[in-house]
C-alpha cells in the first residue's frame, strides 16, 4: 500500500481514560510526556474532569489539544451528572464547549431508556443547528453469557441503527467483541465515523483494550486504509493501562511504542 502522506490526515489522540483513577493532571502528564499531541477527557467523578476552564488550562500546560469529552456513561459514572442520559449529553457539551474540544462521545440506550431512543431519533440529528459540538454515539457489543450466547444490553448499537447517526464513533476493541471486520465495517460506515477509539482484542469474547501491536485485530492494515482514505478525525488510543500505571519507565515506554505505531501507519508528518 502507498505510504506516502496525504492530508488531511487523522489526529493522534490518547484517552485519559486509561488513567481512570488518577487525577487528570497525571493523565495530562504522561500523554504529553509521551509526545502524543491531543487527549480525549474521560469525564468522572473527579471534579476536576468536570471543570472546562481547569481542562483548557491543563491542556495548554501540557502542550495539548482537547479533542474529545467522553460523556459519563460507563458504569461506574453512572451517577455523574445525575443518571438522564439525555442531561448527561447537554452538560458534556457545555463542558466541550467551555474546554474547547469539538467532539463528545456517548453510548447508545440501554433497550429500557425509551425516552434517550426517542431523543436519538427525533433531536440528535437537528443538534448542529444549536451547537457546533458534534456529538458521535459508540458502537457497543452484546455481553456475553456461558452457554447463552451474546445479550445485547443497548439498542441502536447494530450497524443498521449506527447508519442512522449523524456521527459515530468507531471503537476497535467493541467491533471485535462484536465479530465485525475490522475494515468492512469502518468502510461500511464511514461517512459517519468521526472519531476512533483504537485498541486491539484478544478474541476471547470480551473487551480487552489491549496495546495495538497485540491480540487478534489487524491495527496495521486498519491504520492503512485510514490514511489512504482520508480519515481527517481523531484517532484516540483507548487502552487498558492498568499493569504500567505503577512503573512510570513501563508507561512511558509503552506509550511511546504505541505513538509511534500509529505515526508510522498514518504517515504523520514529523
Amino acid at each position: 500500500m502507498n505510504r506516502e502522506p496525504r492530508f488531511p490526515v487523522p489526529n493522534l489522540t490518547c484517552s485519559t481514560g486509561a488513567f481512570f483513577a488518577r487525577p487528570p493532571r497525571d493523565a495530562f502528564a504522561s500523554i504529553a510526556e509521551a509526545g502524543f499531541p491531543g487527549v480525549e477527557v474521560m469525564v468522572t467523578r473527579d471534579p476536576a474532569t468536570q471543570d472546562g476552564g481547569s481542562l483548557r488550562d491543563l491542556a495548554g500546560e501540557h502542550g495539548l489539544e482537547i479533542r474529545a469529552i467522553h460523556a459519563p456513561f460507563l458504569v461506574m459514572t453512572r451517577r455523574v451528572w445525575g443518571t438522564d442520559p439525555i442531561g448527561k449529553i447537554y452538560r458534556s457539551i457545555e463542558l466541550a464547549e467551555e474546554a474547547g474540544a469539538p467532539l463528545v462521545v456517548v453510548h447508545p440506550p440501554y433497550r429500557w431508556q425509551m425516552a434517550y431512543r426517542r431523543w436519538l431519533d427525533d433531536r440528535l440529528p437537528r443538534l448542529s443547528e444549536h451547537t457546533s459540538v458534534r456529538v458521535a454515539v459508540e458502537n457497543m457489543f452484546p455481553i456475553r453469557l456461558r452457554g447463552r450466547g451474546g445479550v445485547g444490553l443497548h439498542a441502536k448499537h447494530l450497524l443498521e441503527d449506527l447508519e442512522r447517526f449523524p456521527h459515530v464513533v468507531f471503537d476497535t476493541s467493541h467491533a471485535a467483541v462484536s465479530r465485525l471486520d475490522l475494515i468492512e465495517t469502518y468502510r461500511r460506515l464511514k461517512d459517519r465515523v468521526a472519531h476512533v477509539h483504537l485498541s486491539n482484542n484478544a478474541g476471547r469474547g470480551w473487551d480487552s483494550h489491549l496495546p495495538v501491536e497485540e491480540g487478534i485485530l489487524p491495527i496495521a492494515e486498519f491504520l492503512d486504509v485510514l490514511a489512504a482514505e482520508g480519515f481527517a478525525g481523531a484517532v484516540s488510543l483507548e487502552l487498558d493501562l492498568r499493569p504500567y500505571l505503577e512503573d512510570t519507565d513501563r508507561l512511558r515506554e509503552l506509550l511511546v511504542r504505541q505513538r509511534e505505531f500509529c505515526e508510522a501507519r498514518l504517515a504523520l508528518p514529523a
